[in-house]
């Protein structure tokens, strides 16, 4: 008689550990020095200050580098390309076409140091196949998707999929995104900037419309949140009960309105959070139009009151949308929520461990710390007292794997 003998062997995988001179963990107001960070596989297992480098680890040596979370950006649009026109370079593409340019979207997001990017209106639902490309690829960033905005029949953004009219249409749409399996609900409470017709400073949903969303959503257990630059559509989306505001500009025709009183109190009772347009990368040549540029004081104004007033402001920087917009575009964002009024450091939280708990990943995103996922950005000098230092990586590692930094030439690339 033959005896088989099965034995199962376990092997620990090869562990990691970085050093470099300063570490900001994602929530502390100071760096801690000298840091040595101990990665396992796709995990951190161990955060310490000048600690002993476990047995058989690869050391890497950062030398002056700061380590810190990757960022995380709750608004961006894989589907468009940082191109002077990416509404027509996106109806030039097919769906392939449109997804190979999303892939590298995201890669050079992911080499810019964002490594979780949420994805808030793509074209007929591309970014669930690029959601689950980045299940297997260590080289795109985590990813949560909305689908197509929920918008009005030629509304802002029409020509991405999916109008819907009415209360009954809009709850179809929500449920439509459900059961595609996004994980949130966008929906154009007012018109936007890019769609020609749209006004920004107009709504296009109504309260009915609105409450019909945000019930619809809230049934399927998942959060919305509204693109709203029209202080009538804020206050509508706020009263409808939306868990979240990207822009909130409170634009009128020809400038900004203040903040109404009762929707401070109402963002901050709620705990609503606010995705903040910030991120703007200098280019040559280039500039926001004109009646941004005239806004802007009025703009920083409001900002500086919400950040006062503890309202929950993290980075949607609407990445995509114009060459200043490129796909890390939040690398510039800290230095602009410094103008509001926060410090170096608020700026870092609130664009990783803040974002990453808006956005449901606060257990696993946006901190260096044991157990957390090791999305890690290095970065030459001190960010708190340099926000340049941003711009000169030395190491991005994306789920515990170090990415190849080398460009790629797409529009917007990091640099």
């Amino acid at each position: 008689m033959t005896t088989t003998t099965t034995t199962t062997v376990t092997e620990r995988r090869r562990l990691t550990a970085i050093r470099a001179a300063w570490l900001f963990d994602g929530v502390s107001g100071s760096l801690l020095p000298d840091p040595t960070v101990v990665l396992d596989g796709t995990a951190i297992t161990a955060v310490d200050a000048s600690g002993p480098v476990p047995e058989g680890a690869d050391i890497v040596d950062l030398g002056q580098a700061t380590l810190m979370p990757g960022f995380v950006d709750g608004h961006v649009h894989t589907v468009f390309d940082a191109s002077d026109d990416p509404v027509a370079r996106l109806a030039e593409r097919d769906d392939a076409a449109a997804f190979a340019a999303m892939t590298a979207f995201a890669r050079t997001a992911a080499r810019g140091g964002v490594t979780t990017i949420r994805d808030l209106g793509d074209r007929d639902y591309l970014s669930l196949g690029l959601r689950s490309a980045a299940a297997s690829d260590p080289t795109l960033p985590h990813l949560l998707v909305a689908g197509p905005p929920i918008t009005t029949p030629g509304g802002h953004c029409h020509f991405l999929g999916g109008p819907a009219a009415g209360p009954a249409e809009v709850r179809a749409a929500v449920r439509e995104r459900a059961e595609r399996g996004v994980d949130i609900i966008k929906i154009m409470a007012s018109g936007g900037n890019m769609t020609p017709g749209s006004r920004p400073e107009l709504p296009q949903y109504g309260p009915e419309e609105l409450r019909a969303a945000v019930a619809e959503a809230h049934r399927l257990g998942l959060k919305i949140t509204a693109h709203a630059h029209s202080t009538q559509a804020i206050v509508d989306a706020l009263a409808a009960g939306v868990d979240g505001f990207e822009h909130l500009s409170f634009m009128t025709a020809d400038g900004v309105d203040p903040i109404p009183d009762e929707v401070l109190t109402g963002l901050v009772a709620r705990g609503v959070t606010v995705g903040m347009t910030l991120g703007l990368k200098p280019v040559p040549g280039m500039a926001p139009p004109p009646g941004m540029v005239a806004r802007m004081p009025a703009l920083v104004a409001n900002g500086r009151r919400l950040f006062a007033s503890g309202v929950h402001l993290i980075a949607g920087t609407d990445a995509g949308i114009a060459p200043i917009k490129p796909p890390d575009a939040i690398r510039w964002a800290i230095g602009q929520f410094q103008q509001i009024g926060m410090t170096a450091a608020q700026a870092l939280h609130a664009c990783t461990a803040r974002a990453a708990t808006a956005l449901g990943l606060g257990d696993r995103k946006g901190r260096l710390a044991p157990g957390y996922d090791a999305d890690i950005l290095a970065v030459d000098g001190d960010p708190l007292a340099d926000p340049a230092a941003l711009h000169r990586i030395r190491a991005v590692y994306l789920r515990g794997t170090a990415l190849d930094l080398a460009p790629r030439g797409m529009a917007g690339a990091s640099g």
